[in-house]
Formats: C-alpha cells, structure tokens, sequence
C-alpha cells in the first residue's frame, strides 16, 4: 500500500494520545513508511477533556491536508471525529471507527463520569448519518461499549460495521500493538 495516488491518512487517537504501542502509532508508522501521507492529531497541552478544543485539533490537522484524508479514530477518537463531522465542511474519504466508547452510559472505574463527559462537550453523542464512507469496528467485549449499543450508532451514522470478535477495547491493555486488520479497512476506504 505505497502512498502515491492515495489519500492521506489521519489518525484521530483517543483520550489517551499518542501511544507508542498502540495499534494507531504502528499503522502509522507502516502506512508512512509505505510512502503515505500519514497525520496525527497532536495531543492538547491544556483542557484534555475539552470535546471542543480535540475537535479544533482535528480541524487544524485536516486544514493543512491537500485533498480529503481517510481518517482513522479509536475511542473517543471516534466520537471526536462524530462532533467534527457536524461542524466542518471539509471533505473525507472515508473513516475507520474503531471500537467507539458508549460515553452515553456510565464506564469502568478511572473513566470520566457521564457528567464530567457532559460538562465538557461530549454528550449527548450525535446520531446522524456521516457525509462520507464509514466502517465501525466493534469488539464483542469491550468494556467501554456493549456491541449493541454500538451497532445502534453505526446506524444512526450511516456506517458499515465490521465484527473483531472478542478484542476487548482494541487497545495494548487488551494486547493490541500490531492490528492487521487495520491495513485492511484502510485499503477498503481507499478502493471507496
């Protein structure tokens, strides 16, 4: 999957930012190693939390792009790219969602309580169909999102889904690194 003629690739991390053995940081590094164009939303200095300021991100990334990227968000990053896709009016490719947080139902111990998602700009959760080609990844037993829940959003944003099986929240807690898959939807988006 070498990089000319395709369209760049940004990645949209979660709440956690840039991991270095994330599956998201591997892909990127494989993809630009390819020769891709291949972005990353920084993580935020200030105001973490801030749903507003992570969709900022996200604009400023896409802005400096020529031509619409296909993104790839995990976890919240998911729900950024939901909150930015109401309000750009930039286009994309195509998205690949992996394993979306149910912020509208109360998470494990250590995760932001429903009113701290609130207070800061994340629910209620949009549900309204994307304006481009989407493919929702959905883990069997993610702690963050029961499958149903998330097969509901998929829904509502027009988007395909894609069954991982049991891989908890995709992440290197769940003892993800290195997701092939990944590869694959992505070569999925580009072929449109």
């Amino acid at each position: 999957m070498s990089g000319p003629g395709l369209p760049p690739v940004v990645i949209v991390p979660g709440l956690r930012d840039h991991v270095a053995d994330h599956w998201q940081t591997i892909l990127a590094e494989r993809l630009a190693a390819a020769g891709r164009d291949v972005r990353t939303v920084p993580p935020l200095t200030s105001d973490q939390l801030d749903c507003e300021a992570r969709v900022s991100a996200l604009e400023q990334v896409v802005a400096q792009i020529p031509g619409p990227p296909v993104l790839v968000a995990h976890s919240a990053g998911v729900m950024i790219t939901v909150h930015w896709a109401l309000r750009t009016r930039r286009l994309v490719h195509g998205a690949l969602l992996a394993t979306p947080p149910d912020f509208d139902t109360p998470m494990p111990e250590g995760y932001p309580t429903p009113e701290v998602l609130r207070q800061n700009g994340w629910t209620p959760t949009p549900r309204y169909a994307l304006p481009f080609p989407s493919i929702v990844a959905v883990s069997d037993d993610d702690p963050l999102a029961h499958p149903k829940r998330v097969a509901e959003l998929a829904e509502a944003w027009g988007c395909s889904v894609v069954g991982l099986g049991p891989v908890g929240h995709l992440n290197p807690a769940s003892g993800y690194g290195l997701w092939p898959q990944a590869e694959e939807l992505v070569r999925a988006l580009d072929l449109g």
